[in-house]
């Protein structure tokens, strides 16, 4: 009895094994199949990395995660990446491609029931036939530290092959023992170029696209779709897909979709900022002037200017970092700081909420003293050494550390600054041919009046060296 009941429960497992992978592979391998009524989005999705836009740096011909999918020897890994950018896309054409069983789960809906039974039948599949599992978590940071600790021994083990995709930096996002068993992969935001490429691809495509509905879309109109969408090209899909659906046909049958009709699809107004041209340089101008000028408001108006148009946070982090040292300086030394937490928070939390640690640093930047001592104290400084003839290191300067040098005198004399009251001793710094040359003149504003009342006091009257000097 006991063989017969065993053959049952196993050909009854392998039926279950085979109608899951069959139910899988139906459902992520027929995204381009859906019916018209699927989103455009859905449609359009690329079926293979031939119609694949982006990503060449991870995805491309000879590259390490193609070449793992292409030879069907996927380890785990973690797309890390914006909206839009193609995660899903990548796991939909490794289903594919994969003799594995594929399975998914949206870490948003799933719990650990869900989890268990994947588990469970994973483990049925590599008993009795040898079939490897593919595990797909979307939005796998939605998972909390007990649902990933649930998932890490089945990960380590084999029992699954593990896909997860997530917008958040994974290194925070996920557990660390995790990440170490998986390959991370990071997607970057589409390109204006690939965004426009798939826009072309989905007006003259006639199966999916809308080459059907005989859409035209109007350069300028074009042109702002792709800045607003951002790189995400789930948002230029169904912002095209709405506008195309609202507008009413000519005659001819013609959907023209001009700017209005793509603003009212993204209920956004277009804004003249072309990022080659004179309104991008006109726009950030006005931005750093306005810090430099202390007007908070202006200073936040062209921000959001820059933010509304698209521009790209990175780029206007890296201007706020250069006036922090260019025009605040050592006025107010913390303006620096806070400008680099603001670069560092756009890296980690990513658009649109970087914004407001954006809009915090300028702010910051606008109201605090000013002073450019530091750029002129570095301007005169180069200048002196393009210009003069590169004099020696004074002896009591020079590093005592390597054999031979007590014999040449390098380091004798030198003052050790701490032995001295103050931690300060009045000595030689520079060359002969310098001294009394002056640099780095500190203004009245803000800290650096203290700095200067400092070296005042160490160096009277602001002078390095007088005749009681060593």
């Amino acid at each position: 009895v006991f063989p017969y009941e065993f053959q049952i429960k196993h050909d009854c497992t392998i039926l279950c094994g085979i109608m899951s992978l069959f139910q899988s592979a139906q459902e992520l391998s027929s995204a381009g199949e859906q019916s018209l009524a699927s989103p455009l989005s859905v449609r359009i999705r690329p079926r293979n990395f031939e119609e694949f836009v982006g990503q060449e740096h991870i995805v491309g011909p000879g590259h390490l995660l193609r070449q793992a999918i292409d030879s069907d020897h996927l380890s785990s890994i973690i797309l890390w990446g914006p909206p839009g950018s193609g995660k899903t896309t990548i796991a939909r054409i490794i289903a594919c491609k994969t003799e594995a069983c594929f399975m998914q789960l949206s870490a948003v809906t799933a719990g650990v029931a869900d989890l268990r039974a994947i588990v469970s039948d994973a483990r049925k599949r590599r008993a009795f036939n040898g079939q490897k599992t593919i595990l797909f978590v979307d939005e796998i940071h939605r998972f909390n530290k007990a649902q990933q600790d649930g998932l890490l021994p089945h990960v380590e083990e084999g029992t699954v092959i593990l896909i997860g995709a997530t917008t958040e930096n994974p290194f925070f996002e996920i557990i660390s023992p995790l990440v170490s068993r998986s390959r991370i992969f990071r997607l970057e935001p589409l390109s204006d170029s690939q965004i426009g490429t798939i826009l072309d691809r989905c007006l003259t495509d006639s199966e999916r696209g809308l080459a059907g509905d005989k859409v035209h879309l109007a350069l300028d109109a074009r042109d702002f779709l792709i800045q607003a969408s951002r790189g995400d090209a789930r948002v230029a899909l169904n912002a095209l897909e709405w506008a195309t659906l609202n507008a009413n046909p000519s005659a001819e049958g013609i959907r023209l979709l001009q700017v209005t009709n793509i603003e009212d699809a993204l209920q956004q107004r277009m804004l003249r900022y072309d990022k080659d041209a004179d309104a991008h340089f006109d726009t950030i101008s006005a931005f750093i002037k306005s810090m430099r000028g202390s007007d908070p408001d202006a200073t936040l108006y062209w921000l959001a200017r820059m933010i509304y148009a698209g521009e790209d946070p990175g780029f206007i982090a890296r201007r706020i970092l250069i006036c922090a040292a260019e025009d605040i300086g050592l006025a107010e030394p913390m303006a620096l700081v806070l400008a680099s937490s603001a670069a560092y928070a756009v890296e980690y939390i990513g658009w649109p909420e970087a914004q407001i640690p954006l809009a915090q640093a300028a702010i910051y930047l606008a109201c605090a003293a000013k002073s450019n001592s530091v750029v002129k104290g570095i301007g005169l400084a180069l200048a002196e050494v393009k210009n003069d003839a590169a004099p020696a290191v004074p002896l009591h300067l020079r590093n005592p550390s390597f054999s031979g040098a007590p014999e040449m005198e390098y380091g004798k004399g030198y003052h050790y600054a701490h032995d001295f009251p103050g931690h300060f001793i009045q000595q030689e710094y520079l060359p002969k041919e310098l001294l009394f040359h002056q640099y780095y003149l500190p203004s009245d504003q803000g800290s650096e009046n203290q700095i200067l009342e400092r070296l005042r006091a160490l160096w009277t009257p602001w002078k390095k060296y007088d005749d009681s000097s060593p």
